[in-house]
């Protein structure tokens, strides 16, 4: 895990070469594939144009997401700003959402009202730059998805993968029209714009969960109260309570130690459990309550009958 341990300027550099990236990568991309629209009239190509058009304004509203995650905890913030990077990706699922529409309409139409399609050549090396492009870019956004676990650039990168795919079959269908099939390139379109509003349903859940502070998933929890039970004073462990907000993760926890144990000394005991949790997840915001082990004991047990009532 020590890799991961990342000071926040280190974070903050990977984070802003990501969107960088994407802005840069999104903007070529749409010149490219509206030139290469207007000579071949492809609508497959008009499909993966609206789509990088909405990577553009997506990536743009992750910049300044992402800039305002990075900013330190205040006054009026004092978790911090890291939930600004969910509020993106729930802008970048609407953005998504929209270019699905607008093909599917485009498809449906091009299906009923079949044009000739012109310049292969030209939309077909298009297509090839830009799945290049789009490659590079996701080993770059995956690069900083491991190191900075960000919200915002998971969505992103999301986004790009289904552009990988997306641009994929849009060559194959300017190949299929090129050998005599030009009904393929409404149909890949209509497949893409579906594709694309799946992709959709995934960001958005993804975001809802983090704003909604669900629970890590369980193995991580388990791992958490694992390292909590392993300190030799540790009598017992109950109420861990673990959400996410961007890059920061926060874990809140009891700990039950012996009746006896003098207060300096349950707070160092709690001191080394946090420092222990943090080795192991260094982007973790720990908070931990000392209680005796002869109330901790009876409180769990009352918990355990609500819970069971209920």
């Amino acid at each position: 895990m020590a890799a991961d341990a990342l000071t926040p300027a280190q974070s903050a550099r990977l984070l802003k070469l990501a969107t960088n990236a994407s802005i840069t990568a999104a903007v070529l991309l749409i010149l490219v594939k509206a030139v290469a629209y207007w000579e071949t009239g492809s609508v497959s190509i008009l499909a993966s144009f609206v789509d990088s058009l909405m990577d553009s304004g997506a990536s743009l509203l992750n910049l300044i997401a992402v800039r305002y995650a990075l900013a330190p905890a205040d006054r009026a913030h004092r978790f911090g700003h890291g939930k600004a990077e969910s509020v993106a990706a729930l802008g970048q699922g609407a953005f998504i959402i929209g270019s699905g529409l607008f093909l599917i309409i485009e498809a449906v139409q091009r299906l009923l009202e079949p044009e000739p399609l012109q310049a292969f050549g030209l939309g077909i090396a298009v297509m090839v730059f830009t799945i290049a492009v789009t490659a590079v870019l996701l080993l770059i956004q995956g690069h900083v998805i491991r190191r900075t676990h960000s919200a915002a650039i998971r969505a992103d990168s999301l986004h790009y993968r289904t552009d990988l795919l997306t641009n994929g079959a849009v060559l194959l269908a300017l190949v299929l029209a090129q050998a005599g099939w030009p009904g393929m390139d409404p149909v890949f379109a209509l497949a893409v714009a579906l594709y694309i509003l799946a992709s959709a349903r995934r960001i958005m859940a993804d975001a809802f969960n983090e704003l909604l502070d669900r629970e890590l998933p369980e193995a991580r929890r388990e791992a958490v109260l694992t390292i909590a039970r392993r300190h030799p004073e540790v009598r017992g462990v109950h109420d861990l309570r673990t959400r996410s907000a961007g890059r920061v993760e926060f874990m809140e926890l009891h700990l039950e130690l012996d009746d006896h144990l003098p207060l300096v000394q349950a707070h160092r005991v709690a001191d080394e459990v946090a420092d222990a949790i943090r080795a192991e997840n260094p982007a973790a915001d720990v908070v931990i309550h000392q209680d005796p082990v002869s109330i901790a004991e009876p409180l769990l047990d009352q918990q355990i009958e609500q819970a069971e009532e209920a």
